[in-house]
């Protein structure tokens, strides 16, 4: 298998050239990053060429790094049944950078380009339909960027007075409580029965 990925990778470095930024195997899979204005070259390539036939997009989704310049990583999960191969294509983007939809190549990678957005912020140009799917109307924000609260900014109840949902800022009951998870026994000034036959000399 890894044979057959090195000489997919090769393949690709040969045929589109300079848009292969970085090209890796590694734990049995190939992962190919180009610049985001590459990115429907490279589809449409991995698509139609005859050696690659990645016909089925598996998923489209996004990582945060936030220390990074460029700090999200979208990334492209494809297969090709004929060649039995699965191929992982990478590009990098930050809050501004627009990346160009694949819908055009994929139909089916429309609800995970917004899937993308609405929970990273990533933008997508040529999109038909660049809207939230998960969050509700109004959500501020995108809940997996690493910078996002862990309480989220508002929380929903229905309110039986109201006879409606209704939205509130949030409010902790308490304060977070740091942890040191030790347990309750250690250090104690007391040997504790059968703790004699754990130590080790």
């Amino acid at each position: 298998m890894s044979e057959a990925l090195s000489g997919l990778a090769a393949h690709l470095r040969e045929k589109l050239g300079e848009a292969v930024l970085d090209s890796v195997v590694a734990y049995g899979e190939l992962t190919v990053q180009v610049a985001p204005a590459d990115i429907v070259k490279a589809a449409t390539f991995l698509r139609d060429d005859a050696k690659c036939r990645f016909v089925s997009i598996i998923d489209v989704s996004g990582a945060d790094y936030p220390y990074r310049d460029q700090r999200f990583d979208v990334v492209y999960h494809l297969l090709s049944p004929t060649k039995n191969l699965r191929i992982r294509l990478k590009v990098h983007a930050d809050e501004e950078t627009v990346v160009p939809s694949v819908t055009g190549v994929w139909p089916g990678a429309d609800w995970f380009e917004r899937e993308t957005y609405d929970l990273y912020g990533v933008l997508f140009s040529g999109h038909p339909d660049l809207r939230r799917i998960l969050t509700d109307y109004g959500f501020e924000g995108h809940p997996l960027r690493k910078d996002f609260p862990l309480t989220g900014f508002v929380e929903v109840r229905y309110d039986d007075e109201a006879k409606r949902v209704i939205y509130e800022p949030v409010e902790l009951k308490q304060e977070f409580r740091n942890f040191d998870f030790l347990s309750p026994w250690e250090g104690t000034d007391y040997v504790l029965p059968g703790d004699e036959k754990a130590k080790t000399n």
